[in-house]
């Protein structure tokens, strides 16, 4: 199993290219069951999730065809084509379904175009309850049948789906997705009230409009998708990772460095960049990115509360606790989203950060100095929070099960040598 070894202490200074959203990117691909004509996806990341919705899609009969070489080069140079001509099957397999969260996004298009879908109840990362029953009310609300049997989710409309009001309780990303690939198919017209906003929705709802979709009020948390008997083919680019662009703007913080950051948009990441602004960094906005600088001597505590976007992404609550560890003063990091999402805080304490969990509020006293240390990643953000808290540390920092990054991070160690870190990954 893969090691990751950094020397921390080294001042960060160069650029990064951002790649396009895994979160987004994986939606998109889903979306390609709802026709029978080509979805071509440009900037994709070439990450282990990507892989197992590549062999989710393709076991449905999905004929896919990767393109490595095309204009541009680089990330924007990748590009997917996917034909779902005919559904071979509308079963979504424990053994590839088990593997990532995700794969339950293909449970809408199936049910939309063949008027019925299995797919087993999902797996993935383990920072919370994080339950599929939203989905499921979702399809409910627009006539089709849902039984749980045997850890299959099996929905039956042999009618086709048909137009409803669907209002969430709560906001769900993957909920809202689903539901607005499962309407644009339906007869009719469905409203989605307290839909999510992130940016990922929104890409999905401008990829659906681009396949012939009907689709109003995208980016707001309200939605009106009139069904079409049928979608068509595009072509279209997968937008930025702000997840990434986030994580390496930290970095470049936590190590009192300086990185641009190309081929991402700033306003993807605005609630981080005003708590980044707030606790000292210095931001600017460029024509294809931002340049983050950091000045450990003037980094201070300030206090964050994750919410749904536009607040500030659970995703980014993990790196932003590690550069909290090395500011000046307190902070009080609080969740909202996910009830275990502080597993990473062992961790860091491990490397001298002082933290102490309150419920769903972490209180972080800053330290001058972290200490390198073995440390274990529980999770895919938990796992980046220990290479940035690694890359400011002094001394050797390992973090063991590093596989969690690669499902959301594309050549991570190549990008952070390239800006003079010094780090490397090991086989045992």
């Amino acid at each position: 199993m893969d090691k990751i070894k950094i020397s921390g202490g080294r001042r960060l200074q160069g650029k990064i290219a951002i790649g396009g959203a895994k979160n987004a990117a994986l939606p998109l691909m889903a979306a390609a069951l709802l026709t029978d004509e080509t979805l071509t996806l440009s900037n994709l990341p070439h990450l282990d999730d990507i892989t197992s919705m590549t062999k989710l899609l393709s076991q449905h009969g999905v004929a896919l065809h990767l393109n490595g070489n095309a204009p541009n080069g680089g990330h924007t140079g990748r590009v997917l084509d996917m034909r779902a001509k005919e559904i071979a099957s509308t079963t979504a397999p424990y053994d590839l379904v088990r593997k990532m969260r995700a794969s339950v996004l293909v449970l809408g298009p199936l049910v939309a175009r063949c008027g019925i879908a299995r797919v087993s109840l999902p797996g993935g990362c383990a920072i919370g309850n994080r339950p599929v029953d939203l989905h499921l009310k979702a399809l409910e609300a627009m006539g089709a049948e849902i039984h749980l049997t045997e850890g299959y989710i099996e929905a039956r409309a042999p009618d086709g789906l048909k137009g409803g009001h669907i209002l969430f309780p709560q906001v769900s990303v993957g909920a809202t997705e689903n539901a607005i690939m499962a309407a644009s198919l339906a007869d009719g017209v469905t409203t989605i009230a307290n839909a999510a906003r992130e940016p990922e929705v929104a890409d999905l709802a401008h990829c659906l409009v681009a396949m012939g979709a009907e689709i109003e009020g995208i980016g707001t948390d309200t939605l009106k998708i009139t069904g079409k008997p049928r979608l068509h083919g595009a072509e279209y680019s997968v937008v930025p990772d702000r997840i990434e662009t986030g994580t390496y703007a930290i970095a470049a913080a936590i190590t009192g460095g300086e990185i641009e950051l190309v081929g991402t948009r700033i306003a993807l990441v605005s609630s981080l960049v005003d708590a980044m602004r707030d606790a000292g960094i210095e931001i600017t906005e460029t024509d294809d990115g931002m340049i983050v600088r950091g000045n450990r001597a003037t980094l201070r505590g300030v206090d964050v509360m994750t919410e749904p976007y536009p607040g500030f992404p659970t995703d980014m609550q993990a790196q932003f606790m590690a550069l909290m560890a090395v500011a000046n003063g307190a902070s009080m990091i609080t969740e909202t989203i996910f009830e275990n999402r502080f597993m990473h805080v062992p961790e860091l304490s491990r490397m001298g950060a002082d933290i102490n969990v309150h419920g769903r509020s972490a209180i972080v006293r800053g330290s001058a100095k972290l200490s390198g240390a073995e440390v274990m990643a529980t999770d895919l953000r938990a796992s980046v929070s220990m290479v940035l808290a690694g890359l400011a540390a002094e001394g050797e920092t390992v973090i063991n099960r590093v596989y969690h990054l690669d499902r959301g991070y594309e050549r991570l160690e190549e990008k952070l040598a390239a800006c003079g870190a010094q780090i490397e990954r090991v086989s045992e």
